[in-house]
């Protein structure tokens, strides 16, 4: 096993290596794998003790297949392992050295490793322990998206209400900006003909806005009616009236003449009222004897898209004197989630790092077991021990192919082989 975990910019390297016992004494094995890598003539490494428990065995098909799925298993739980220390870094920052393994830090965990037995016990088979294992893991990884998730979403709110109360007459909450003493001179309407609408523009676009703003959207509204002034000698034809008259034969703007008026500005833009025509109804006719209804016209949404065009932002805004103190209440309470949320998954981190890393070391025994039996067969007869390196990781293993094989390792299908178990990753 080599895992690196860093304090600082200090990286530390752990190797477990297990060889056949040769059917004499632990001691004997434990003597020449401190010969081969941890002792004066070899200094590459510290070398301690490492316990791996009694498991069960099974068959030989089940741990072959057991072996292949552990490696797989191994990455995933890795990955999540990671996944909690950075999002525990994220929120700890330098503090992110508080993250223990059952109140110790990783590396001390490690060197004192000890099987929890209550936890995972030892004589269950090894496919319902492995499962055991990775289920608790990847009930650790959901909370931690669903907890991420949430407080990214919350995050989120709160950045876009800072920015709508700080931002421009475009995106700022006009409620915030817009006092009663400059709505006081406002005329503001909204009945079922005219309604008025607010119009966000860039400070250098004013002129060309108010030398246009009557002509803006001048296809919209249809005009045309009835001609009785010129010809009133024919008023009640047919031909003048419903859906027999042209109404678009005369087309206009639906802003209400002499509406424009400047109501805010600040160094960016400028906010001006309009009111305009709601809309139009277009009148039914009959096909034959029946009659098909009229339909009414909107004309807000399409002056919207006319001056959206033009790069003229029409705010969906409607006065609420209250809503100024509304917004900055909500503003803090948003705040004041958002901190608590940090403070939850702070505490989080903190408790399921530990979780996922005892689950992690646990798989990685589990792997040099059922490696060691189909390696050395049964009965089960080996031992164990962990190397802790400092940057000579490729010496121990030069070392280690000397002393307990044939001296060099050997490429099998992309992967390292040695003759003695040693199962590496990097982290």
């Amino acid at each position: 096993l080599a895992s690196c975990l860093y304090l600082g910019s200090v990286i530390m390297s752990y190797f477990i290596t297990a060889i056949s016992n040769g059917g004499g004494a632990p001691e004997q094995a434990y003597r020449k794998l401190q010969s081969a890598g941890a002792c004066p003539e070899a200094p590459y490494a510290e070398m301690f003790k490492f316990e791996v428990p009694s498991l069960t065995v099974g068959t030989l098909d089940s741990l072959m297949t057991l072996s292949d799925d552990l490696i797989k298993t191994d990455s995933i739980i890795e990955g999540i392992v990671r996944k909690v220390q950075n999002t525990g870094f994220e929120f700890l920052g330098k503090k992110g050295g508080e993250l223990t393994v059952g109140g110790v830090p990783a590396p001390r965990y490690i060197q004192q490793f000890a099987w929890d037995y209550a936890k995972y016990p030892n004589r269950r088979p090894l496919k319902e322990l492995v499962s055991l294992i990775s289920g608790g893991v990847a009930a650790i990884d959901e909370e931690l998206k669903q907890l991420t998730s949430s407080y990214a979403a919350k995050v989120a709110a709160l950045q876009e209400a800072k920015t709508k109360k700080g931002g421009n007459l475009m995106v700022a909450d006009l409620n915030d900006v817009l006092t009663e003493e400059i709505m006081h001179g406002v005329d503001v309407r909204d009945t079922d003909y005219l309604k008025t609408i607010f119009i966000a523009i860039p400070k250098t676009a004013e002129e060309n806005f108010e030398s246009m703003v009557y002509k803006l959207g001048d296809d919209l509204v249809g005009y045309g009616g009835p001609d009785w002034s010129r010809d009133p000698s024919k008023l009640g034809e047919p031909v003048k009236f419903g859906s027999l008259v042209d109404r678009h034969e005369k087309r206009g703007s639906p802003v209400v003449p002499g509406s424009l008026k400047k109501v805010h500005s600040d160094n960016d833009t400028a906010l001006y009222s309009v009111t305009i025509l709601k809309g139009q109804y277009e009148s039914g006719y009959y096909e034959g004897d029946d009659f098909v209804a009229g339909n009414k016209i909107d004309f807000e949404k399409e002056f919207t898209k006319v001056c959206n065009a033009k790069r003229f932002v029409v705010r969906d805004f409607k006065y609420d004197s209250s809503q100024a103190s509304k917004s900055a209440m909500a503003l803090e309470q948003l705040q004041v989630e958002v901190d608590g949320m940090k403070s939850g998954l702070m505490r989080w981190c903190k408790t399921h790092y530990g979780e996922a890393f005892v689950a992690w070391m646990h798989i990685k025994v589990i792997r040099v077991f059922v490696e060691s039996v189909l390696r050395y067969g049964l009965p089960v007869d080996f031992t164990a021990v962990l190397y802790k390196v400092d940057g000579k990781q490729t010496e121990l293993i030069n070392a280690l192919d000397k002393a307990l094989g044939s001296g060099e390792s050997v490429e099998e299908d992309d992967e390292e082989y040695h003759d003695f178990v040693l199962i590496r990753f990097d982290a």
